[in-house]
């Protein structure tokens, strides 16, 4: 899933490291507390397989030492520039998506029914933020499965609320029952976002990836007002625990 984020941010622009794992944190917030040991190694796997290429920028060095006809002024401009390359900033790498990256996005983030973890709140949640590049059934279809798996999910909350009625104490029902309600909130939320997909004025895509003939990404097409402000930080089952 941490693949899934990095591909979709590098398709909209090139970037650090050090600003992948800031925009993970802040507009991604599934992945807060991500850190760079965790960050580092997924660059490197994607590098390996060919989703990214990076490239080290030049840091900062040391102006070069006009000669000076001197041996002893040369030795010592030269001390000079091994000291002051020693304390020069080191060249940052930058990432790229590649064409591969812009397959292996594209893979990710459609899933399918046999992805077993394609539906739960987070990789859900991951997926719709990047929707905008799915074709319009493809993002229909990820709708319809998020709320198929709670529709199941609410019918077996309330059966265990009525068959375990008189086991709960007033406060553990009192629980289920506040997951049974959110379960509900969420439903409603998806039969909305899948009511805007299905209208008139549902958005429109050619199901475009990310950075597809060029490193910056290209939405699809535009959100609408349903849509807009649900994409970021979508946990449905966070308030079921």
């Amino acid at each position: 899933m941490l693949e899934l984020a990095i591909l979709g941010l590098l398709g909209e622009q090139e970037l650090h490291g050090y600003e992948i794992r800031k925009r993970l944190r802040e507009e991604l917030g599934f992945f807060s507390p991500v850190s760079f040991g965790s960050l580092y190694p997924a660059l490197s796997r994607l590098e390996r397989s060919g989703a990214v290429v990076s490239a080290e920028e030049p840091g900062d060095s040391a102006p070069a030492s006009p000669m000076t006809g001197s041996l002893s002024g040369e030795r010592a401009a030269l001390r000079a520039r091994r000291s002051a390359g020693g304390r020069g900033r080191r060249g940052r790498k930058v990432y790229r998506i590649t064409a591969e990256g812009q397959r292996q996005f594209a893979a990710l983030l459609d899933g399918n029914e046999r992805d077993t973890g394609a539906d739960d709140a987070r990789s859900f949640g991951l997926r719709l933020a990047f929707a905008r590049y799915l074709p319009p059934a493809a993002r229909l279809r990820l709708l319809e499965r998020r709320r198929a798996q709670l529709v199941q999910r609410l019918d077996e909350v309330r059966q265990a609320t009525v068959t375990g009625r008189r086991a709960l104490d007033p406060y553990a029902r009192s629980v289920v029952e506040h997951a049974a309600e959110s379960t509900e909130r969420d439903i409603s939320w998806l039969d909305r976002l899948i009511a805007a997909e299905r209208g008139p004025s549902a958005p429109t895509t050619s199901g475009g990836v990310p950075g597809a003939g060029h490193t910056s990404l290209a939405p699809a097409g535009e959100v609408t007002p349903d849509l807009e402000g649900s994409l970021i930080n979508v946990n449905t089952e966070g308030s079921n625990r």
